[in-house]
């Protein structure tokens, strides 16, 4: 069966292929392994990105923010690997329709972890935050046929 599933993906030559394989193929995983781990790991993004909210009104809890969200937002991309493997996804993430929401989306990850450490521009980390959010809801209704062209008509519709 194995053999059949090399065959069909274009993968009969790399037969010693082992453990590499299997990281970089997602389709190694059996479809129940791959939807725990995508909910494990999205969830954990959502809970690292409410932690990062509440700790926000610590004294000086602008860099455990920054922090906790940046790194709720990476889990939750990357849970999206156990569901269609991680070259897949970057091949996906790079496309024409999301590599603008894609660039955006990853310079605002740096830029937050930036503004909170480096910059120690407490504004500016949350302005990062903000777009962080932007760029990845619109990256993800990317993903959901006609939903970006429903999102823009509802904005030009209450504009005008």
């Amino acid at each position: 069966m194995d053999k059949l599933r090399r065959v069909l993906s274009g993968r009969e030559d790399n037969e010693e292929l082992g453990l590499t394989a299997q990281v970089l193929d997602a389709s190694s995983l059996s479809y129940g392994t791959r939807v725990k781990w995508f909910v494990i790991c999205f969830a954990g993004g959502i809970l690292c990105s409410i932690l990062g909210s509440a700790l926000l009104f610590l004294p000086n809890g602008i860099k455990l923010f920054a922090v906790f969200y940046t790194l709720g937002n990476i889990a939750a991309l990357a849970s999206t690997c156990f569901l269609m493997g991680p070259l897949n996804q970057l091949k996906r993430m790079f496309e024409p329709t999301r590599l603008i929401a894609t660039i955006v989306m990853l310079v605002c990850l740096a830029l937050t972890l930036c503004a909170a450490f480096w910059w120690k521009k407490n504004g500016l980390a949350i302005i990062f935050c903000i777009l962080q959010l932007l760029a990845m809801t619109w990256y993800s209704i990317s993903y959901i046929p006609f939903a970006r062209d429903a999102v823009i008509k509802c904005f030009t519709t209450c504009l005008n």
